[in-house]
């Protein structure tokens, strides 16, 4: 195997290869004692071609023939602690869960880490997810990192993440990357809860009765990406390059737009979900300035876990900066709570 693979992106691959999956399939022949003509494969996809899917299992490899598959689905890491679905992954299973909620445009392997790039947009979208063994020594890996970021015109940029209670300058990745003169941004929040405490979590008190300028009179949620939803993004986003936003904004296995409107029709509020490996990912809430306080990122965020229930997901994940109060406020206020948090270190320029 090449110690750097590429690999596509996009919605329209099914799950990816190293992804935990369940696939159901026709049996042959009947089970002799049940009857049934169905059954399931659970463990992660190694590999999967026109002919057959590859599942490790905890018995074994089971190799299935497309012929016989009926229904292929991504499901999310095993749980690694005893606990509620949202605080049973560990650190690495939910780095890995994120990954295609805010999917880059292009993707390679390097061992277990997978790099991103997405013409700059974004640090999620541009920066390497480094989740397990690279497959060589920190800093071959890290040469690797700079030699594929630099063949497309960016900066190298890690995501190292850890425990609540650990520091990020331990992590080997980061002693290394820190040592080579990367700068660390803000370390970034993971923060989680039960889809149904949110979509049934009260909105909060407004002062002022119900037609004070920027109240939210209803949330459109749908599938499409509108221009409105768009350029209210635009409104506080850099978006160097539309096409790549939307690819991004786009990418997920599914994903739903939420706008919020004031009693006039204009925007005052957005968020967006994505769906992937059975959880439901929170991302670019925003609410205009004259809006704030009443009630719109509450009305948004409901409407969004009502989406991510409806479509099966257990569990939401959210990112925000460390040093964003009133954020934190916000999402903790609603039942959100801290999973772990990542630091990203990328190389500036000159």
């Amino acid at each position: 195997m090449r110690a750097m693979d590429d690999e596509a992106a996009g919605p329209d691959r099914g799950p990816r290869v190293g992804s935990r999956v369940v696939v159901r399939h026709r049996l042959e022949r009947p089970d002799l004692l049940t009857g049934a003509t169905l059954t399931d494969v659970v463990g992660e996809l190694v590999a999967s071609d026109a002919e057959a899917l590859l599942v490790r299992t905890r018995r074994g490899e089971v190799r299935v023939p497309r012929p016989l598959v009926t229904v292929v689905k991504e499901v999310p890491p095993a749980p690694s602690r005893r606990g509620a679905p949202h605080r049973a992954l560990s650190v690495e299973g939910l780095q890995r869960v994120m990954v295609e909620a805010w999917p880059a445009v292009e993707t390679a392997r390097l061992g277990d880490w997978l790099l991103r790039a997405s013409g700059g947009f974004t640090h999620r979208a541009n920066s390497v997810v480094t989740v397990g063994s690279p497959g060589m020594p920190v800093p071959d890996a890290l040469d690797a990192v700079e030699r594929w970021y630099a063949a497309r015109g960016l900066p190298p940029d890690v995501t190292v993440a850890v425990p609540l209670e650990a520091d990020v300058h331990d992590d080997p990745v980061a002693v290394e990357a820190l040592a080579r003169g990367w700068a660390p941004r803000v370390p970034t929040l993971t923060l989680t809860a039960p889809t149904r405490l949110l979509a049934h979590h009260p909105r909060p008190d407004r002062p002022g009765g119900p037609h004070r300028v920027g109240d939210v009179q209803g949330v459109e949620v749908g599938g499409e990406l509108t221009p409105q939803w768009f350029e209210a993004f635009r409104s506080y986003r850099t978006v160097d390059d539309e096409a790549v936003a939307r690819a991004v904004l786009t990418g997920s296995p599914a994903q739903v737009f939420a706008t919020a409107r004031d009693e006039g029709g204009r925007v005052v509020g957005i968020g967006r979900l994505a769906v992937a490996a059975a959880w439901g990912g929170v991302a670019a809430m925003w609410v205009a300035p004259d809006a704030r306080r009443r009630g719109v990122a509450s009305a948004v965020l409901a409407a969004l876990a009502g989406a991510a229930g409806r479509a099966g997901a257990a569990s939401v994940h959210l990112q925000t900066d460390s040093d964003n109060t009133a954020a934190l406020r916000l999402f903790e206020g609603h039942g959100f709570e801290r999973h772990h948090a990542y630091v990203n270190l990328r190389r500036l320029a000159g």
